[in-house]
């Protein structure tokens, strides 16, 4: 037997798994900084929500279309419960994500839209390769001002950080 063959469909196995798993999981979480008046990491001013807070927030559902899905039911807290939790003081949001795309959204959005954090698409838990693991979602069905390309630019996915500016 050649062990460099043998190595090398081992090496491409191992190498096929990691790449579907990362495409499949990431993990549930969500740093906010900037303007904020709570951290529970100090020593970064960083607040950290882990799954278990995330999920502990009161979650929400919007069924509603994107430019990206069809017509889907979306669920996860509220923008605007996510920014008490850490005592927002700022205007603006930018929301960076896990492939470097950042965009800046108004904090009046959370109340005016009712925008969710989603994690959560037709009850299946959003994956990075669907748009996860946190999308930014609005209820566009019921908003004309929400259709379109400029507006396409808020429904951010696969978020990692929130800074409040």
């Amino acid at each position: 037997m050649n062990n460099r063959k043998s190595g090398g469909w081992m090496l491409w196995a191992v190498l096929a798994c990691a790449a579907w798993t990362s495409a499949q999981a990431a993990p549930l979480s969500l740093d906010v900084r900037g303007k904020i008046a709570r951290t529970n990491d100090p020593a970064h001013q960083v607040f950290h929500f882990s799954e278990a807070d995330l999920l502990a927030l009161p979650a929400h559902s919007i069924t509603t279309s994107t430019t990206w899905t069809p017509k889907s039911t979306f669920t996860g807290p509220l923008l605007g419960d996510i920014l008490k939790a850490v005592g927002a003081t700022g205007t603006r949001i930018e929301i960076h994500s896990l492939d470097d795309y950042t965009y800046t959204v108004p904090v009046t959005d959370a109340d005016h839209y009712g925008a969710i954090i989603a994690y959560d698409m037709n009850g299946k838990r959003l994956k990075v390769s669907d748009f996860g693991p946190l999308f930014l979602i609005y209820p566009r069905d019921a908003f004309p001002e929400l259709v379109g390309a400029s507006a396409d630019s808020k429904f951010v996915w696969q978020i990692k950080s929130l800074i409040v500016k």
